[in-house]
């Protein structure tokens, strides 16, 4: 309590030193904004957030992965909740409880879309009900169609993108920069350049604050759709194919737990935080990984019912979509056909206001499926913190982790440290993995998760188990943009993306303020003929998202 108090009255003490001495344009609050800063409270403590596990055992056809849903409320958290922990999963299944909050001032359109509409000053957080399936104007559901160059998803009654292609006749490699290039551009940007935008965001907020309600500046925005940066999950899919390799449970587990430590380093190469772009309601993303050594007649054949039907059974492909925006929930799911294996998850992120840094509370939950041994490895998110917002922005993950395989015992903690206020280091990690029935670790890690991380087995060897120094990622493959359907990531946001890369700022945030007011019509739209989203490729199973046709439900199938 005592150190928000103090990060609190140093925010305000910046505030109030640009308003009496304003420096290069600083900006100065409006009256009515110094109202709601001299009503912010002096102290502030943020309790954890109490979540439940959801695993549901109805559907194993469907295998259930669901988020570790947050509870409002004065709702008691049951043994088995935490706030991203390790925790055995609950095949109860229970909705989030909501409750209003407060009005606050807040500015009249808000950054992050909303399903309804967008947060003004006067609007109470409602959930809204949830997002069924895709139907046309007949009810008829949504259809896989085929094209001549390729597949891909149409949605039968789609409301007019933007512009189909860019006016200055910019190409993909005039758009997206390759992964190794993509976070260090703009790294020397330092936030001092833009501190009269941070002093306006500043007086937009007080500790605590959801920041879905808060206008955040168009320059801190990464260039690409935080579906896309999921995707970075798989940045090694050969340590993913390589768990339905080994032949022993054990081996399975320590490997489950290699290429979740390896998954998160991928997403961020440069040392200056940046926040991906908010996925609109509906918005997709699709890519695939050509594995090294697959280059084989056989395993050329393509998946046609996979997620990315166009490309061979070797290669690990991903979908992702944004299911839901009240709360904001984000589904995707990843498979290899060759290797029998598959993912899917969903993930519902909170942000907040801590002060001198910005915390994400990654709530859900992701399971692994080895087909062959009939296993599902459940596991956790770490939240996100950006720190340090007032001068060069930098990220770091925190908070407890866990993996558990109900068939076979085998379970891991992972704690992912926070740098202490004082000393300390950044970005460390530690893990356990257990077998069956045992309280002390056969195997502990430590380590830097964006570094090396060094195991430690009872038997006495010390290894390197992860050094992602040296590892090469391998680079993920995505349909040009002429090709892409109008409701995919980079379609959606290429004017965005385009005006970033050039840095015209004012371009691209009327870019972004068009794609919103588009999202708003179609809201409206929706509200007058009394119909609700559907969504295109995930479902909801209690509290789950789950992949409608994953591997495990097109072999069961193809057996009958």
């Amino acid at each position: 309590s005592m150190v928000e108090s103090i990060k609190h009255c140093i925010v305000l003490l910046q505030i109030a030193k640009s308003t009496i001495n304003p420096v290069d344009a600083v900006y100065q609050p409006s009256p009515l904004e110094q109202s709601v800063i001299s009503t912010m409270p002096s102290q502030a403590v943020i309790p954890p957030e109490p979540a439940q596990l959801c695993k549901s055992e109805q559907r194993p056809s469907s295998l259930p992965v669901g988020p570790v849903v947050a509870s409002l409320g004065n709702q008691t958290p049951t043994p088995n909740s935490t706030g991203s922990g390790q925790s055995a999963p609950s095949s109860s299944l229970t909705s989030p409880s909501h409750v209003n909050l407060s009005p606050n001032t807040v500015p009249d359109f808000s950054y992050s879309s909303s399903e309804d509409e967008f947060y003004d000053a006067d609007e109470f957080y409602q959930s809204s009900s949830s997002p069924k399936r895709c139907m046309d104007s007949s009810g008829s559901a949504a259809v896989l169609t085929r094209s001549s160059t390729g597949s891909s998803l149409k949605r039968p009654d789609t409301t007019e993108s933007l512009n189909s292609s860019m006016s200055n006749g910019t190409n993909d490699a005039d758009l997206f920069d390759p992964p190794d290039d993509r976070d260090d551009d703009g790294e020397g940007e330092s936030v001092e350049e833009h501190k009269s935008v941070i002093m306006h965001l500043l007086s937009q907020v007080r500790l605590g604050m959801d920041l879905t309600k808060v206008v955040l500046p168009t320059f801190i925005l990464e260039r690409r759709s935080l579906l896309e940066m999921y995707a970075d999950f798989f940045a090694h899919p050969d340590l993913f194919v390589s768990i339905s390799d080994q032949k022993d449970p054990k081996e399975r587990m320590v490997q489950v737990v290699k290429w979740y430590l390896s998954a998160f380093h991928a997403g961020r190469k440069g040392s200056v935080a940046k926040k991906p772009y908010n996925p609109i309601l509906g918005e997709i993303f699709r890519c695939h990984w050509v594995l090294p050594g697959t280059e084989g007649e056989d395993d050329m054949e393509p998946v046609s019912e996979g997620p990315v039907p166009w490309v061979s059974k070797s290669s690990v492909t991903f979908v992702a979509e944004q299911v839901s925006h009240h709360p904001p929930i984000s589904a995707f799911y990843a498979e290899c056909f060759s290797k029998r294996i598959q993912f899917n998850a969903h993930i519902w992120t909170k942000s907040k206001f801590l002060g001198m840094s910005i915390g994400v509370h990654n709530i859900g939950q992701g399971c692994v499926t080895c087909l062959d041994y009939d296993e599902h490895y459940i596991l956790t998110f770490p939240n996100g913190y950006g720190r340090s917002i007032l001068t060069v922005p930098w990220i770091e993950l925190g908070g407890e982790c866990s993996i558990n395989c109900s068939k076979t015992g085998y379970n891991a903690s992972i704690v992912f440290h926070t740098k202490p206020f004082y000393g300390g280091k950044k970005h460390r990690i530690t893990a356990e993995i257990f077998s069956p029935n045992d309280k002390k670790p056969f195997c502990s890690i430590e380590g830097e998760w964006n570094g090396v991380m060094y195991a430690k087995y009872t038997t006495g060897e010390n290894v390197v188990f992860i050094d992602t120094k040296k590892m090469p990622t391998i680079k993920k493959k995505v349909r040009k943009l002429e090709d892409q359907d109008d409701f995919e990531s980079r379609c959606l946001w290429k004017d965005v993306t385009y005006n970033l890369k050039i840095r015209d700022i004012d371009a691209a945030t009327a870019a972004k303020h068009a794609l919103e007011e588009r999202q708003r019509a179609e809201a409206r739209a929706r509200k007058e003929n009394e119909t609700s989203w559907e969504t295109r490729l995930f479902h909801e199973d209690g509290e789950c998202w789950v992949y409608d046709e994953p591997l495990l439900k097109r072999l069961a199938a193809s057996k009958h």
